[in-house]
């Protein structure tokens, strides 16, 4: 990740997963409402997607100051009238600000992009309770993401990816697929589709009961 000039961030990743990830996300996602984007980052994706899904309304999201700052330079560097300033959110509180003050339409999906991994395994405990708080039947919770299938890592890079993440902090590390599931299908989110995606990722889908 690197600097620009102004507060934007730049993550290489974003440029190259940003459209099979749309792809994923105009066959998959409600046709109106709002997007709560959780984990932002660098407001990259959030500029890209939002003009893109219209009439859709996107709300990006991240517990990290420097990547609100990083998201709204980005808006102002491209405005979209669908695109709404970021808010901090951290999974792992019990209430979520959006969950009373929300002043856009109903929110209809979550999407959580590269956050699971480099994160607490609470992150995505707290996810999937968020999701099941505030989806409602149908909603959709969008994840991408490198991920382990039956206890095993999907591609070689992906365990190297997975022990430098471990070294970094013994909290992160890539997550078990069905791990994931079982929690989802706790909080009332049913797995509908699992997308192999460039690089070794995944987009996996769940849809609120």
């Amino acid at each position: 990740m690197s600097l620009l000039p102004d507060a934007r961030q730049f993550a290489p990743a974003t440029q190259r997963n940003q459209e099979p990830i749309l792809k994923v996300l105009l066959e998959v996602l409600p046709p109106t409402g709002t997007v709560l984007e959780i984990s932002s980052g660098t407001g990259e994706h959030s500029v890209f997607f939002a003009p893109r899904l219209q009439p859709r309304q996107w709300l990006p999201s991240d517990l990290n100051a420097e990547a609100r700052a990083s998201i709204v330079a980005w808006q102002t560097d491209r405005p979209t009238d669908n695109l709404h300033p970021p808010i901090a959110l951290d999974t792992r509180d019990p209430f979520w600000a959006v969950e009373q003050s929300l002043k856009l339409p109903p929110i209809q999906a979550i999407v959580n992009i590269n956050m699971i991994h480099i994160a607490p395994w609470a992150a995505c405990l707290g996810l999937m309770a968020g999701a099941d708080r505030i989806l409602p039947p149908g909603g959709i919770l969008y994840l991408y993401g490198p991920f382990k299938r039956e206890g095993q890592h999907t591609a070689s890079s992906n365990k190297a990816f997975d022990d430098s993440l471990r070294q970094r902090n013994v909290e992160w590390g890539v997550r078990e697929l069905e791990e994931v599931v079982a929690i989802a299908q706790a909080h009332n989110l049913s797995l509908t589709q699992v997308y192999e995606m460039p690089a070794n990722n995944l987009s996996i889908v769940f849809r609120k009961q």
